[in-house]
């Protein structure tokens, strides 16, 4: 069964399967989350349902309006839209009690509803997780792209770890956009993809391996496809 779900990084532990191996598991924090809105082909061009996540105390006017659109009372602070082109298959948008709903195997879910991961997943569903990846600063070409560095002999004494030569005779006689160099690592948009879910329970799941970002930080959990 396909679900769609936001969460929070929580921790990395261990668990030990049915054979005795012991694996690796991150848990995910998953509550509170809520269905604000679902964006149809009709009315805003495509197809998308939009999810939010985690209290906080003060949240900027134009959100509290949209959750109280919703009939939201906790005031959310981590919204994302997920789009459903590539899940049309297994996921339907309905009309329910008048108003649009998002049909999920056999449950409707609508706008204000509060999503429970226990009806959303199931032990041994393949996911993808979408997260920020750990900022690591500004690193060198070594760190950041993998290079070999210089030779450690013939008096190179300085020369370990630098990138070489990126000059460019007359033609064309500029240096390419793209070319790997040192800047800042990290920090970006990062997908792992195909984690087994180990365990799943109404305000948790804990998927086998690791997941991008660090402790606290803000994670999209969708079917991998």
């Amino acid at each position: 069964m396909p679900g769609f779900i936001l969460g929070q990084k929580s921790e990395q532990s261990q668990r030990f399967n049915e054979e005795g191996d012991r694996m690796s598991v991150t848990i995910v924090k998953t509550a509170p989350c809520y269905l604000i809105g679902i964006k149809t082909q009709d009315k805003d061009g495509y197809t998308a349902l939009k999810l939010g996540f985690g209290g906080v105390k003060n949240i900027k006017k134009p959100v509290a309006g949209e959750l109280k659109k919703a009939g939201i009372e906790a005031p959310l602070h981590f919204l994302r839209e997920i789009r459903l082109e590539k899940f049309t298959s297994s996921v339907e948008v309905v009309d329910s009690e008048g108003k649009k709903g998002l049909k999920i195997g056999e449950k409707v879910f609508t706008p204000g509803q509060q999503l429970k991961a226990s009806d959303l997943f199931q032990k041994g569903d393949s996911v993808d997780v979408v997260g920020v990846s750990k900022g690591k600063g500004f690193q060198g070409v070594v760190k950041r792209h993998g290079f070999a560095g210089g030779p450690k002999t013939h008096g190179q004494s300085d020369r370990w770890r630098a990138p070489g030569s990126i000059g460019q005779s007359t033609t064309p006689g500029r240096v390419f956009k793209g070319k790997k160099m040192a800047g800042r690592m990290g920090g970006e948009k990062t997908t792992v993809k195909n984690l087994e879910i180990v365990e799943v329970s109404e305000d948790h799941i804990l998927v086998k391996g690791a997941v991008p970002g660090a402790r606290k930080g803000m994670l999209e959990i969708r079917p991998s496809r």
